[in-house]
Formats: structure tokens, sequence, C-alpha cells
């Protein structure tokens, strides 16, 4: 055979070409179940920092099957709801099949919970029940360069944040990053408060969220944006605002009578089902047993009893 012209080199070339796809085929078939299973221990991981049960460094530690131990211990209950708030099935939590939803999947229902051309069915969305009391949500978005995707937990009044952990694909390393990478942020939104009975869940606010006369974050729905990652902190503003308004109807409907809060004050239009774990500067209005409440659950008006 002529190795000079031009058909061999076309022949040569395919079979090269089919050759190395063929390798590179069978050595992601050979990875992909190693793969999927560091991608649920990770997940899971996540889920149990924000749950409080250990940091995502000790966690990692473990190894995938002590991973998969402890989540099967801690966890309680898993489920998944519709946009009504409505449990539509169990979520697998069995040590031998636990079931997760990894960023792939929280893409597609985030896709489903925005609507559009890229919907593919009804949103789905799962809820985690541990043991320690916290619910734990997903949330899903997009940063600068590329999706970011976490979890938060909230604790037994289902309005209160216990934790949160969050991820990203290709954020800028030192900026964007520093919502995996600073446990100093995620610490920030611990003993915040959801409201949702607003479209504006939670703001990670550029510039500084509200602060008391001592410096120090005051109780609300508002944490601090990122310095110099104005986009990061958008897009995951963004997806906890998205996410969070899509389990609305779950929260505002499931909180257990005995972890809500029973309001005396005249001001206060939530009564006994109010959410709020807040305390206010002085006692101004009549039949107030608290000092009044800021907690934007409360639309602004500042007076909310503990339930004694």
């Amino acid at each position: 055979m002529n190795t000079n012209n031009n058909v061999y080199t076309v022949i040569y070339t395919t079979v090269i070409v089919v050759v190395v796809a063929a390798l590179l085929a069978f050595v992601s078939q050979s990875l992909k179940g190693k793969q999927d299973a560091n991608e649920k221990a990770d997940t899971i991981s996540q889920m149990l920092t924000a749950a409080g049960y250990a940091t995502k460094a000790e966690l990692g530690k473990l190894g995938n099957a002590a991973v998969l131990d402890k989540y099967a211990e801690e966890i309680d209950k898993a489920f998944v709801i519709n946009l009504e708030g409505q449990q539509i099935r169990e979520i697998p939590i069995g040590r031998n099949e636990i079931e997760v939803y990894s960023p792939k999947a929280l893409k597609r229902q985030n896709y489903n919970i925005k609507g559009g051309p890229n919907k593919t069915g009804e949103a789905e969305l799962p809820v985690f029940l541990f043991k320690n009391g916290r619910t734990v949500v997903p949330i899903y978005g997009a940063g600068l360069w590329g999706p970011i995707w976490g979890y938060i937990s909230f604790n037994p009044d289902l309005a209160t944040i216990g934790g949160a952990y969050f991820d990203h694909e290709s954020e800028t390393a030192g900026l964007g990053a520093k919502i995996k990478d600073d446990p100093s942020f995620q610490a920030e939104f611990v003993g915040e408060v959801a409201d949702f009975r607003n479209a504006n869940v939670f703001d990670i606010v550029k510039g500084g969220a509200p602060k008391d006369a001592e410096g120090k974050s005051v109780v609300d729905n508002k944490i601090d944006a990122i310095t110099g990652a104005t986009m990061t902190s958008n897009g995951l503003d963004a997806a906890i605002d998205t996410w969070l308004a899509a389990y609305a109807n779950y929260f505002l409907g499931a909180v257990p009578a005995d972890a809500k809060h029973k309001c005396e004050c005249a001001a206060c239009p939530c009564g006994d089902a109010c959410p709020c774990d807040c305390h206010c500067p002085e006692k101004t209005e009549p039949g107030c047993n608290c000092p009044g409440c800021e907690c934007a659950a409360c639309d602004g008006n500042i007076h909310n009893a503990e339930e004694e």
C-alpha cells in the first residue's frame, strides 16, 4: 500500500480516531460506578454539613462508606413535594437504597420551577428531615462562570436557618469561590430568618446587611454579599429566592404547633402562627410581653412574643 497517498492518510486517521474513542468510552464506563459513588457521597456530605452534623472537611476524611452510614443513621425521612407543598412520593433512605439529587437532577428541577421551553415536567422538590430536628432543602442556579448549588437547613420552626453549604463548578478562586471555600460566609446564614410570605424570601445584600448599634448583624432575612464577587452573590441570591419561594407552600403549612411563636402584640399580624424567632428592643405596645419583632415575616411590624 502506498503510504503517501490521501486514501491511506484518511484510513489511518479514521482507525486511530475510532480506537481512541473506543478506549475513552471503555475507561469512562469503567469509572462510572466510582464517579457516581463519589458524587453521591459528596452530595450527602453537603447535606450533613448544612444540617450541622460536621464540617465538609471532617466528612471528607471519613470515606464514602462512612458518609453513607452517617446519613442512614441520622436521616429521619425524605420525600418529594410539588409546588403546592403536597407530598407526592417518598425518597428511599435505607443504607443500601439511598437516593439523592445530583447537581444534574437539581438543574432539571430548576427548569421545572421556572417554566419555559426547558421545562420537562412538573417541579419535584426534595425535602430531607434529620433526627436533630432540622429540615434540609437544596438550591440551584447560575453563578458568574457556571452553575452553583447547595443546601440550606431550617430549625423546627421552619423559618430560622440552622446551617448552609454551597458549591460551584467554576467560580473565581478567592472571590466567587468563597461561597464554598469560606466557612465564615456560610456561617452568616445561621440564625437568620427566611421570609416565606414574600417572593423575595432571602437577600444577599451588596454594601452590607443591617447592623445594630454594636455593629452586629440584625436577625432578619439578609446577609452581606461577598466583596469583589457581585455576580456570584447575585446568582446565589437569585437561586435561593427561586428555590425557597418554590418551597413556600410547604414551609408555611408544615410548621409544628409547638414550634410556632405566640404573638400577643396588637401590631403583629401573625397572631398565634407567627414564625419569628426574634426580640424587640423595648415593650411599647399593649399586650406585648416580649420586646418587638423586626422579622420580615411580620411585614414591618415590630412586636412579637414567644410562646411562654
